[in-house]
């Protein structure tokens, strides 16, 4: 089926160029091709390209034999749902996966996958043992073998390029989809309409060999970790948490998820499109697919110059619109040459609106949590369109399919009014690299990562006339320690002494909060400083670190000495946790000792 996820990590090139010290936009054209210097992203791309044609293939002879086996609207509906909802399901724990472990093994892996399934569809089809159900499940395993791949792919491209010609690899990642979409279909029309399905499925399985081939002799460079990778679960929590503690991921996730429903019909009831409302056979719906994808390459070809003419939001919504019309198109014409340039209309725009959103939650995502971010969206826009493929199949299956594809148009113009609600974020260029400004505390007994929980109380000093500003300050400071893994976050002020104001949170555990202080970023020190701007004691603000006891520590009970602590989880002292501040040379408070220092 289509790898419509290779889409997702078409526009972080030009995304990346936006913000200050970005590359001039000619000098960026002239370095298009610079990544094809490098052997492995080109051996890569190559292998990628083969992949994409044959999955492209394979999608018109799964869809077009649904056509024949059960030709009810809802079950070739099912087809498209089948590819996607897998995505929805598994991206979030793929995006873990790829946070946490080999990218490149993962993508093998997922590779092997698809073939095995595309292997099983090929000898069923020729046998002539494929019945709708097995042809749906089969389907289901490749779109699982996808949402493996996704994550680990998009975030390996800076594994196989250096970090200056980042943006014009993904963009050649993007082009390279769109133009085996442009060519795909209509030869998986052709190999259809001659050969059979199952001719369509034997060139995807193909397809895959010379893409493992290239992974496997793929030397990626690799880094130990000073931390233990997470649990999946805790893993998964983390993404959630920093996505929905992340207004303008949440806000791109929202509207991902409308457009993705809306557009759904069209992708879902495009063979029947073909059959019923144009009466034409594979080669037409080969045509059709064609067409969108063409509109597709020049899409990506105008969306560095549109996002330069209009903002995230008015891209968006130019493309909503665009699509809705082209739905509206399909629904309404009984002609093929009336029918493709309104796909190809919504193609540009499927493009657009995908690449914007891409790049909205690429540039507002640290590498610590890029790939559950980018799962995250997946999983939202996919799922939305999963959904929508069944939503729209059983709608026009009980009622008409021109009716279908004209509620649809319309239900996309509808959610233009989400920009008024969930307006998109500005892209901006974040400095999102970890700023090590908190640095690991000095302990005085023996822990170990799974000890905890950690309770941290940070103590300020703030005059009266500050504490409104204080206030403000600190609940900013609240979002950012919750996104980053604190739990049970409060402040607090002193009866006796108002001056003197408590931040307190909680880390489940020792190694979780040694992950929290390697997830700030640079961005978000504007952030913690503020509140310490206003602090107004001689010395920095007093951390401590208390660590939850149930029972006296075994070392004590035998009567052993407390050993030292262990280089790896005592490098620094708490003196220098915190941020510098504007008052240097000032006494220096270690938290652990309570005892100041010149």
């Amino acid at each position: 089926m289509p790898k419509l996820r290779s889409e997702l990590s078409g526009s972080l090139a030009e995304g990346a160029k936006i913000g200050p010290g970005s590359p001039a936009p000619t000098r960026s054209r002239s370095a298009t091709l610079a990544p094809f210097r490098h052997r492995i992203f080109l051996a890569i791309w190559i292998a990628s390209l083969v992949s994409n044609f044959g999955s492209l293939i394979q999608s018109v002879g799964a869809s077009w034999l649904m056509t024949s086996l059960a030709p009810t609207p809802d079950m070739v509906a099912l087809v498209q749902a089948a590819t996607l909802l897998p995505i929805m399901l598994f991206s979030l724990p793929a995006g873990a996966l790829a946070d946490a472990f080999d990218r490149r093994l993962l993508m093998i892996v997922a590779q092997a996958v698809m073939l095995i399934a595309s292997a099983v569809l090929t000898v069923f089809g020729f046998l002539g043992w494929i019945g709708p159900w097995l042809l749906l499940v089969t389907t289901f395993v490749i779109g699982c073998g996808a949402a493996l791949n996704g994550p680990a792919w998009q975030a390996s491209v800076g594994d196989q390029v250096p970090r200056d010609v980042l943006p014009a690899a993904v963009a050649l990642n993007s082009l390279g989809f769109n133009l085996a979409r442009t060519l795909g279909p209509a030869i998986g029309g052709i190999l259809v309409a001659f050969g059979g399905p199952q001719a369509a499925f034997l060139v995807n399985a193909l397809s895959y060999v010379g893409l493992i081939a290239v992974l496997a002799s793929w030397q990626r460079p690799s880094a130990e970790p000073d931390l233990p990778p997470e649990r999946l679960l805790s893993s998964m929590s983390a993404g959630l948490r920093y996505v929905w503690l992340s207004p303008a991921i949440r806000a791109v996730l929202l509207r991902a998820m409308a457009f993705g429903f809306g557009a759904a019909a069209l992708w879902a009831l495009m063979p029947l499109i073909a059959r019923h409302l144009i009466g034409g056979g594979p080669l037409i719906y080969g045509v059709l697919l064609g067409s969108f994808g063409s509109g597709a390459v020049v899409g990506a070809l105008l969306s560095t110059r549109l996002r330069q003419l209009t903002s995230a939001e008015g891209l968006v919504a130019g493309s909503t619109l665009a699509f809705a019309v082209g739905t509206g198109v399909a629904g309404l014409s009984n002609l093929a040459f009336i029918t493709a340039p309104g796909l190809a209309l919504s193609g540009a725009a499927w493009v657009l609106a995908l690449s914007t959103f891409n790049v909205s939650v690429q540039m507002s995502s640290p590498p610590w949590v890029l790939g559950r971010a980018l799962a995250s969206y997946q999983m939202v826009a996919f799922g939305s369109m999963a959904v929508g493929s069944w939503v729209w199949g059983e709608f026009a299956h009980a009622n008409d399919l021109r009716l279908a594809l004209l509620v649809a148009a319309a239900l996309l113009a509808a959610s233009l009014i989400l920009s008024r609600v969930m307006p998109l974020p500005k892209i901006m260029r974040l400095d999102l690299r970890p700023s090590h400004a908190w640095k690991d505390p000095d302990v005085a007994v023996e822990l170990d990562l799974t000890s905890g929980p950690v309770v941290i109380a940070v103590e300020y000093r703030i005059a009266q006339q500050d504490w409104a500003e204080f206030m403000q300050a600190m609940m900013q400071l609240r979002r950012i320690r919750r996104r980053d893994g604190a739990r049970r976050w409060t402040l607090l002020q002193d009866l006796s002494d108002p001056e003197t104001w408590v931040e307190r949170f909680q880390s489940p555990s020792w190694g979780e909060h040694l992950r929290h202080h390697r997830r700030t970023t640079f961005e978000d020190r504007a952030i913690e400083l503020k509140p310490m701007s206003l602090h107004r004691g001689s010395a920095p603000p007093l951390v401590r670190h208390l660590v939850q006891r149930h029972e006296m520590p075994s070392e004590k009970r035998k009567g052993v000495p407390v050993p030292q602590p262990r280089p790896e989880l005592a490098p620094t002292s708490v003196g220098s946790m915190l941020p510098p501040m504007p008052n240097a040379g000032l006494p220096v408070v270690n938290a652990a000792a309570g005892e100041k220092s010149e």
